[in-house]
């Protein structure tokens, strides 16, 4: 086994995208058997938004909300506009595994760049069959679309480095931009990675006497344009352009909603080496199995010093033909970990961890965000152990044994249960009460008058409606804005169905116009506020199978 890096071939490519392929087809199908599609409220709320976009009565870009950026929800919405994918939860795996193949392929070509096959493989391995990475490839949540855009951004990136001065360099640097900007509307990590990769392409232009060339300046123009664009959309449709900062739906309105002023709203908060602690350790959390960490943070720390000692490695390399970059440039996928020791401390982004105080689960996902690097600087652990020149089957023996370290951890990660998975289900359980007992009554009610509009807030069970057989055009919801206010000042006139959480906007309106409503049933949960449905003075008698005042005791 050589030492030195050959070139990638297609072949190679090919069986990374089928090894992969057959990896998240039998993670779909193990969600599929689990119901763990939906597990996340917010995995709800993303197929949510993405239905809104032509299923409401004010269809249109305004459905994207102000604080998630929309490139997600974009993504989604050709999917969920199939209804069975929607009501099963299904279309948020189609988008999330094609990321999943095109980061793992993107990670492996990464690797290549200074690693033999081998080594190589064993960082696709560590990062591919990571169990908490093919759980969120089923759902819809946002990480498997970033960890590509940031993977591909990285490996671009190296790739418009060693062609610089090329006939290919402009193409590729559109490549780069095109990628940034695709992360600049996924996550507000984008941002601070596009800023970053632009200052790095600017510095290498700056040194070689080109940073004012046109291409360049174009592609710059493009890259800024993505963030103004959302600050515009944010004054257009909210009437500010920080909206998605400090509007009543942003991270820093939900503290301030929910903070106890007698003792900090979470740890880490305006402490950022206690948060950067709380992210590391989830980033080892979901990357290895407990008690594990020690040997990842060393591995990692070996990787670094690997790569900070090949940081003037720029000679012609036969693994690629052109000009070898340093591995310097990969330090980019650390990003994450000053991000959110900034984010937790100040950007109202709490992580809650179960071995740490307060022992619960919140926010645990994001330290998959460094997982790319982890893997990828295992391989770099491994090449910095190498002695193939020497011991050629001592090394083999020594790659050997790392390979099957990785599949222990593994094979311990499933025996303990993954993080992120864990996390889902203690998500879910607080909904499932009513995302079935709410869903199953809205269900009669459907069939009983197809045509019935209900008036409620879907923001916090968004899955009722479509698990009920209906669309969110048959509600007059909180998104349907002017629709939805009128409603609200006179409920029997506008729906025949009236679905309130104590506390909430329905119920005060009910409250206050209680005119031609009847209640037909109640719901208690320990988990959530008590729920009441009403109907409209004329809905067919058939349905009432309740006494109006008997509260529907739930499981919980």
């Amino acid at each position: 086994m050589a030492s030195k890096s050959t070139p990638i071939t297609l072949r190679e490519q090919l069986l990374v995208l089928l090894a992969t392929l057959l990896a998240v087809l039998a993670a779909i199908f193990w969600s599929a058997t689990h119901h763990a599609f939906l597990l996340y409220g917010d995995a709800e709320a993303h197929t949510h938004i993405a239905r809104r976009l032509f299923d409401s009565h004010r269809p249109g870009l305004g459905q994207l909300g102000s604080v998630w950026l929309p490139l997600p929800h974009l993504l989604l919405a050709p999917f969920v506009a199939i209804d069975p994918l929607w009501r099963s939860g299904f279309a948020g795996a189609i988008p999330s595994a094609i990321c999943y193949l095109l980061a793992s392929l993107g990670l492996y070509r990464l690797a290549r760049r200074w690693l033999g096959p081998l080594a190589a493989t064993m960082a696709l391995v560590f990062f591919a069959a990571n169990p908490n990475l093919l759980y969120m490839a089923t759902t819809a949540m946002s990480e498997p679309l970033f960890l590509a855009e940031l993977i591909w951004a990285v490996l671009l990136l190296v790739e418009w480095h060693a062609h610089l001065g090329e006939p290919s360099e402009n193409s590729r640097q559109w490549a780069v931009i095109a990628v940034l900007i695709a992360a600049v509307l996924t996550r507000y990590d984008g941002w601070i990675l596009a800023c970053l990769a632009w200052a790095a392409m600017a510095t290498a232009l700056f040194r070689r006497a080109r940073l004012t060339r046109p291409g360049f300046v174009l592609a710059s123009v493009a890259l800024l344009a993505a963030p103004l664009a959302w600050m515009l959309y944010n004054q257009l449709y909210f009437g500010d352009w920080l909206d998605f900062m400090r509007g009543p739906y942003s991270a820093k309105a939900i503290e301030l909603r929910t903070a106890n002023g007698a003792i900090p709203p979470h740890p880490g908060w305006h402490n950022p080496w206690v948060s950067a602690l709380f992210f590391a350790k989830a980033a080892e959390l979901d990357s290895v199995a407990r008690g594990w960490g020690w040997a990842l943070w060393i591995a990692s720390l070996v990787g670094i010093d690997w790569a900070w000692r090949r940081r003037m490695d720029n000679h012609p390399s036969p693994a690629i033909g052109h000009v070898r970059t340093s591995p310097l440039w990969t330090l980019l996928l650390w990003l994450p970990l000053p991000f959110y020791a900034y984010s937790v401390s100040f950007g109202s982004v709490p992580i809650f961890l179960p071995v740490w105080w307060p022992h619960s689960f919140y926010n645990t996902r994001y330290g998959m965000e460094l997982l790319p690097a982890l893997a990828l600087f295992l391989g770099f652990f491994e090449q910095a152990g190498s002695m193939r020149h020497h011991h050629p089957r001592l090394d083999l023996a020594v790659t050997l044994l790392l390979f099957a370290a990785v599949g222990a951890n593994i094979a311990a990660m499933l025996a303990q249960g993954p993080l992120v998975y864990l996390e889902g289900t203690k998500n879910a359980a607080a909904r499932d009460q009513y995302n079935a007992q709410l869903s199953a009554a809205l269900a009669t009610l459907h069939t009983a008058q197809p045509g019935a509009i209900a008036l409620m807030d879907t923001s916090n069970f968004p899955s009722i409606v479509p698990r009920a057989g209906m669309t969110y055009r048959q509600t007059l919801n909180e998104s349907d804005k002017q629709f939805y206010a009128a409603a609200l000042a006179a409920p029997a006139d506008h729906a025949q169905i009236v679905l309130a959480f104590a506390g909430d906007t329905v119920a005060q309106a009910v409250a206050s116009h209680p005119q031609g409503l009847r209640l037909y049933r109640q719901f208690h949960s320990s988990r959530q506020p008590d729920a009441s449905l009403y109907l409209a003075h004329g809905f067919p008698d058939t349905v009432y199978q309740f006494k109006d005042s008997q509260p529907q005791e739930g499981r919980w």
